[in-house]
């Protein structure tokens, strides 16, 4: 985990009273008394806590927070350290209870339980079976959105690749489950997070194929292969193809069928005779 901690940090399903919530905007509940800090500063604190919860040097988590270091630092540190512990007393939490605080080090005590919704994230997007759709549903966004210090970025790269996996996943089951707006709009997700995602352009070429036209089957097809062919310099691997052309086909296929179909109607003598 690119040395965060993970220890004290509990399952999906358990009823801690602290609730930190990482993935979108940062927000933190106290047996269900939500948090409020009114500070930048004091959230990054929290989130950088919560994601290295092991006490640290004072200097080395203002290092983290602001990389440009100087005497204010600590300062800055300070007066966010207070911020927590004031909104925490503000909900009814003993600050002394949670962080492990002294005059050199800062962290979370070792036996506090958090519930913290990355490691759910990350339990249920591994887990055998990989419960995929619940791991969709509960990523809120990218890691600490709003906080922009270099020390959260390795860790929101890592969950948001995390996620577009978990979102291939999900897409390509829901086409196989013929749920095909849904199938979708996951392709249609992920090719906005990243638009060089081979299989989400392929869950929506075959989707098409199923539910739309040729010119949207081959339109997004040539899509595809201008984007990897600007960004890459390379065509799309022999499975997209292999979907393409069988996309090709089965739209070809509609399209005769609804033709026949169209005439048949169009002239009902017809019809004894086709069928004869």
């Amino acid at each position: 985990m690119g040395g965060f901690q993970r220890t004290h940090l509990v399952p999906s399903g358990q009823d801690w009273p602290l609730r930190i919530q990482l993935l979108g905007r940062v927000r933190a509940s106290w047996r269900g008394r939500e948090l409020r800090f009114g500070s930048r500063n004091a959230w990054g604190l929290l989130a950088l806590l919560a994601l290295r919860p092991r006490a640290r040097p004072r200097e080395s988590i203002a290092a983290d927070l602001w990389p440009d270091g100087n005497a204010s630092s600590a300062a800055a540190l300070r007066q966010a350290l207070w911020l927590v512990r004031s909104g925490l007393i503000d909900v009814g939490a003993d600050p002394d209870v949670l962080l492990d605080v002294d005059d050199d080090a800062i962290g979370l005590r070792a036996e506090l339980p958090l519930n913290l919704d990355t490691v759910r994230f990350e339990m249920l997007a591994q887990s055998r079976p990989p419960r995929s759709e619940e791991a969709v549903a509960l990523y809120g966004g990218e890691l600490a959105e709003g906080l922009t210090q270099e020390c959260f970025a390795r860790e929101r790269e890592r969950l948001a690749d995390l996620y577009e996996d978990v979102l291939a996943d999900v897409a390509s089951a829901l086409l196989a489950s013929n749920e095909l707006e849904a199938a979708r709009l996951a392709a249609l997700r992920l090719v906005g997070l990243d638009p060089l995602r081979e299989e989400a352009h392929a869950v929506l070429i075959d989707v098409y194929s199923r539910r739309g036209t040729r010119s949207q089957v081959s339109r997004q097809y040539r899509r595809l292969r201008a984007l990897l062919r600007e960004e890459l310099g390379v065509d799309p691997l022999p499975e997209t193809d292999a979907v393409y052309h069988a996309a090709m086909n089965r739209a070809y296929a509609r399209s005769a069928r609804r033709q026949v179909a169209t005439a048949l109607r169009a002239t009902p003598g017809l019809a004894a005779t086709y069928e004869s």
